[in-house]
């Protein structure tokens, strides 16, 4: 039998919450990974933000450097093909980005959160992508809900903690392979650095998560599903009971190389200054506590973005 990602209808979490619970507890100590279905992420809203985000790639490369924002991380706005590199990894990735974060009314609540940059050559850019952004948010509360009840806590325990995260909607373009020798792939195999990641575009081949036997499963899933996955910052608090499962998208093979290839993740941060301090429900005789030494949400992430060369950028 043909082993997958599970998927389930976020509907039942207001019908049905305590089998619920269980089984996206279940999806996610077995894969780290879960599709969602029955949200509310109309195909409107995405298609909209689709059509946006490619107008914005198609565009010179000298016009989408003018979005570059040097000394932020890649922060906000553009990051060029060759920037990005999975952790310990000699080769880059294969792809461009733009990162839109949240917007504050007034001066932000943390020196860690920027503008956002938004090109004035696509029309729409803004409001496709910030709407997208919302919804996914709305969507991350609701998944962290039924996680905080899983592990014993109160079902609004991360409310508080996520209500000003540094959160990223990260439209992404993978260009068509011209140099099909090449050693880099599209994304090299990493696991997020966040909470957890709604991915909008897991309908389409590339994607594949490292089973615990050491092989890759491919993960596809029918149009309108979002797959959600556990992130690192989660995976420390939870103390693994939440795994952060390896992750990459590879290159496709004959003449699907020569095809762009479009994915927009939204990476669910915590608030900055929140502290990542395991959870005593997820540390017991078996499973003693991995990260004895908290550490600010903003702290690690700095530590991973230097790693992944985002912060030595010029």
């Amino acid at each position: 039998m043909t082993q997958q990602v599970p998927t389930l209808d976020i509907r039942r979490f207001a019908t049905d919450k305590e089998n619920f619970v269980a089984e996206i507890g279940k999806a996610y100590t077995e894969f780290g990974f879960c599709g969602i279905s029955g949200h509310d992420v109309s195909d409107q809203v995405v298609d909209n933000t689709y059509a946006a985000i490619k107008a914005f790639f198609a565009l010179p490369t000298e016009v989408k450097a003018k979005y570059h924002k040097t000394g932020q991380g890649g922060a906000r706005g553009y990051t060029a093909v060759g920037v990005e590199k999975a952790k310990d990894s000699k080769h880059p990735d294969l792809k461009e980005f733009y990162h839109v974060g949240r917007e504050y009314e007034g001066a932000a609540p943390h020196p860690s959160l920027y503008p956002n940059i938004w090109p004035s050559e696509v029309l729409g850019f803004k409001d496709a992508t910030y709407t997208l952004f919302s919804k996914l948010e709305q969507l991350g509360h609701t998944v962290l809900e039924a996680l905080a009840l899983f592990l014993g806590q109160e079902q609004h325990y991360f409310a508080d903690k996520v209500n000003y995260g540094n959160s990223i909607l990260r439209p992404i373009h993978y260009p068509p392979i011209v140099d099909t020798s090449t050693q880099s792939i599209r994304a090299g195999q990493h696991e997020d650095i966040n909470l957890i990641t709604l991915l909008v575009g897991s309908n389409e081949a590339g994607l594949e998560i490292l089973r615990r036997d050491g092989s890759w499963l491919p993960v596809t899933t029918i149009e309108g599903t979002i797959v959600v996955n556990i992130g690192d910052m989660l995976q420390r608090l939870t103390n693994h009971v939440l795994p952060s499962t390896t992750h990459r998208v590879v290159n496709p093979a004959g003449v699907a190389a020569g095809e762009p290839r479009y994915s927009i993740p939204f990476f669910m941060h915590p608030n900055p200054d929140f502290v990542i301090d395991t959870l005593s429900s997820c540390v017991s005789a078996e499973n003693p506590n991995r990260y004895p030494d908290p550490i600010s949400s903003n702290d690690y992430l700095m530590q991973r973005l230097e790693e992944i060369g985002l912060l030595k950028q010029g």
